[in-house]
């Protein structure tokens, strides 16, 4: 398989340009998006293979921008034909129009990823045998055990980005992926738990004997705690929140309400607040699409912008927001390398790559032992944001009741309640142990779907409500 895409259309690469700054002129900006991507996933359910797929497909987008407006149109077919009928039907939004066209991102050099294809690497029969051995090997461990799902999965992804100034970009972008659950029983109750790891990287790093070992005793260990969870209290309270997975709520509940268009719109409940303090003293936040083999890293976004290091938030003040090209030049801001998209189908937006808060000077101990009647939230499982309220809910799936300073009784059915720029202000102590999320996050906006990361250390936030399942 080629990854120079512009060689898959029935024309040099000459007539393309040619074609390309044709269909964008007057337009403020705009570009042809073309991607190849291979995905393959298999799944092993109790006790056998219980699915498989392999998905190959390749297109192209065509997007010409003039002023707010933006004209779009894609097909599956890398043919000049359907790159003229694409450029007529994004012509509308330049009809009667004459814009400036913008200048084409900044080069880059640094590459955070390698361009290796893990599809079929290592074969199926080795994936097999690799599920075969989860099972196996959680079955054996506890006899509680009732059912083993553990999947793997891998993507690898082409896109070529040309631009009407004739500025041209490729990225190659591999990712990989194993989840494993675990239910387990006793009597009539049975509770269950899980655990994933992934990134840009080949199936080798992870599926390891001993790293999938990590990731099925992690998922065994959360179906144990919650097997002996009782129920949680509701009601208003201090609450500690563990650091790596839990930054999801971060990202949901302050991370959204931070992205570009949002705020250009007005409909964020952060909007018009730049440069005021919008956190607790000690908060900051940034959005780092720059960390080597992480799922939510990105060499250049899908305008050809390259990935940054962003400050969100510093020492409590809101400072920056994650910009694609277009809002960032409506706001008269510069672009921050978010503007993403889930394939070639869909228009770019402002996206989070890897959003997390930076640590501070205290440990979980210090931070456990400071509150007196509390829970502690380890993992975090759905949750559902509002980005012009600000408001949030979110399920815990491992929690532990905190008490005179020390952990109590593991706890179910809690679910965090409230306000992200409220709850950024109820941070009063912020750990020294800031983690990543091992590498499984999924963000979904306005109907398309990206990898992301997660990330923060262990946090203290006050008086949170909670809601519970006590009686």
């Amino acid at each position: 398989m080629t990854t120079d895409l512009l060689t898959l259309f029935d024309a040099d690469e000459a007539t393309m340009r040619g074609l390309v700054a044709q269909a964008l002129a007057g337009a403020d900006d705009g570009e042809l998006f073309i991607e190849h991507a291979q995905a393959e996933a298999l799944t092993f359910d109790n006790g056998r293979l219980k699915g498989g797929s392999f998905n190959t497909e390749q297109g192209f987008g065509l997007r010409a921008v003039a002023g707010e407006a933006v004209g779009y149109a894609h097909a599956g077919d890398l043919s000049v034909a359907a790159l003229k009928r694409a450029a007529d039907a994004v012509g509308a939004v330049t009809r009667g129009y004459s814009g400036a066209y913008a200048a084409a991102p900044q080069g880059t050099n640094k590459k955070f990823y390698g361009d290796q294809n893990p599809i079929g690497q290592p074969s199926f029969q080795e994936k097999v045998k690799v599920l075969q051995d989860i099972d196996a090997y959680l079955r054996g461990k506890d006899d509680k055990v009732r059912q083993v799902t553990a999947s793997v999965a891998a993507s690898w992804q082409v896109v070529d980005i040309l631009r009407a100034d004739g500025h041209r970009v490729r990225d190659i972008r591999p990712m990989t992926r194993i989840n494993i659950s675990v239910v387990v029983g006793e009597g009539e109750r049975q509770e269950s738990g899980s655990y994933g790891s992934g990134g840009r990287i080949g199936f080798g790093d992870f599926i390891a004997e001993g790293s999938w070992q990590y990731v099925a005793d992690e998922a065994l260990r959360q179906a144990l705690v919650n097997l002996e969870a009782i129920d949680a209290p509701a009601g208003t309270m201090d609450v500690v929140l563990g650091s790596g997975w839990p930054g999801v709520m971060l990202h949901e509940a302050v991370g959204h309400g931070l992205e570009g268009d949002f705020n250009r719109k007005k409909t964020s409940a952060f909007a018009g607040l730049l440069g005021q303090i919008v956190a607790a003293p000690g908060v900051t936040v940034v959005d780092d699409g720059t960390i080597d083999n992480r799922r939510g890293s990105i060499t250049i976004d899908d305008e050809g912008t390259p990935s940054g290091y962003n400050v969100l938030i510093e020492n409590g003040k809101l400072v920056g927001y994650m910009q694609d090209r277009q809002n960032a030049r409506l706001m008269g801001m510069a672009p921050t390398g978010n503007g993403r998209r889930q394939g070639y189908a869909h228009v770019p937006m402002p996206r989070m790559t890897n959003t997390y808060m930076l640590g501070g000077d205290k440990t979980p101990d210090e931070i456990i032992a400071s509150v007196k009647k509390g829970i502690y939230a380890v993992s975090f499982g759905g949750g559902q944001v509002d980005i012009t309220s600000g408001k949030f809910v979110f399920g815990c799936t491992e929690a532990y009741l905190i008490e005179n300073g020390k952990l109590g009784a593991p706890i179910k059915g809690a679910m965090l309640i409230g306000n992200g720029p409220d709850a950024m202000k109820r941070v009063s102590m912020i750990g020294n142990d800031m983690k990543l999320d091992t590498g499984i996050g999924n963000c979904g906006k306005a109907g398309q779907w990206v990898p992301v990361g997660v990330g923060q250390p262990h946090l203290r936030m006050d008086q949170i409500t909670v809601g519970g399942t006590q009686t």
